[in-house]
């Protein structure tokens, strides 16, 4: 089974608030369709999520009270995004069910608590692909905060053991600068504990959750002797499937763990 998240950035247009991008999900799906491959995918909240929670600094947790409606509309819009994105997997044939993390786990001091994971299991074991996104959980200590879907992969990693992980987003890889405003930016094809140190980790859109160094420490969190995690294009029609199916495509790959 290969694990893949579908970032915010490549489902919505994280700079318009509540902006789904619908022929980009229904082709990415129909890819992951395509390729014939056992998958299981989580999802980030793109602008349904991250534009209010930087208004309301959710990420903070409770510290005001104009932060509870903005926390329920959050939680709202993030459900109404993933109500999009099953509908268009299950026009795809793919069995997939809603399950927003909220209702199965909690965190404390921003960590993500994983004491009961029967029904997520429970749906895997049947062939029904469970999709959990990032929303705002509940914390036991700072009330409520965000649940990003970079945690959730994690989580999902050590739940379900993949064979590989894929982080789609819409850029080819992982850069020394960010490609979106530095034109000389270079590719990095291959990331290890050490080569990342010297990587510039400034993003060019706004994000409550990390930019993108943020995310490969993650992918290298998940990287194994026999675990690749692979940040892939998305905005490339076919790229996903080829990669799915064992194709060389141009990506970056992390190996060997965070030492």
């Amino acid at each position: 089974m290969i694990l893949i998240k579908l970032g915010g950035s490549i489902i919505t247009d994280k700079t318009q608030y509540r902006t789904f991008r619908k022929d980009t999900v229904a082709r990415l799906c129909r890819e992951i369709g395509d390729s014939e491959v056992g998958t299981m995918i989580v999802h980030g909240a793109g602008s349904f999520g991250h534009v209010l929670a930087k208004k309301y600094s959710l990420q903070n947790g409770f510290t005001y009270y104009d932060q509870v409606a903005a926390a329920a509309r959050v939680q709202y819009d993030v459900r109404e995004l993933d109500s999009m994105i099953i509908n268009e997997l299950l026009n795809e044939g793919i069995p997939a069910v809603s399950v927003p993390p909220g209702s199965c786990f909690v965190m404390d001091d921003g960590k993500i608590v994983a004491n009961d994971t029967e029904a997520i299991e429970a749906l895997a074991s049947v062939g029904i692909m469970p999709v959990i996104f990032g929303d705002v959980i509940m914390d036991r200590k700072k009330g409520f905060g965000i649940c990003s879907g970079d945690q959730l992969m994690e989580v999902m990693c050590d739940l379900f053991k993949p064979t590989a992980v894929v982080f789609v987003s819409d850029i080819d890889g992982l850069y020394d600068k960010d490609p979106k405003t530095h034109p000389d930016a270079k590719l990095i094809t291959e990331v290890t504990a050490e080569n990342l140190k010297k990587i510039d980790s400034e993003s060019s859109v706004d994000d409550v959750t990390g930019g993108v160094y943020s995310k490969m420490e993650a992918m290298l969190r998940m990287s194994t002797a026999d675990r690749e995690c692979i940040l892939v294009n998305g905005s490339v029609p076919g790229r996903l499937c080829s990669l799915l199916k064992g194709e060389k495509v141009t990506c970056t790959t992390a190996r060997g763990g965070l030492k």
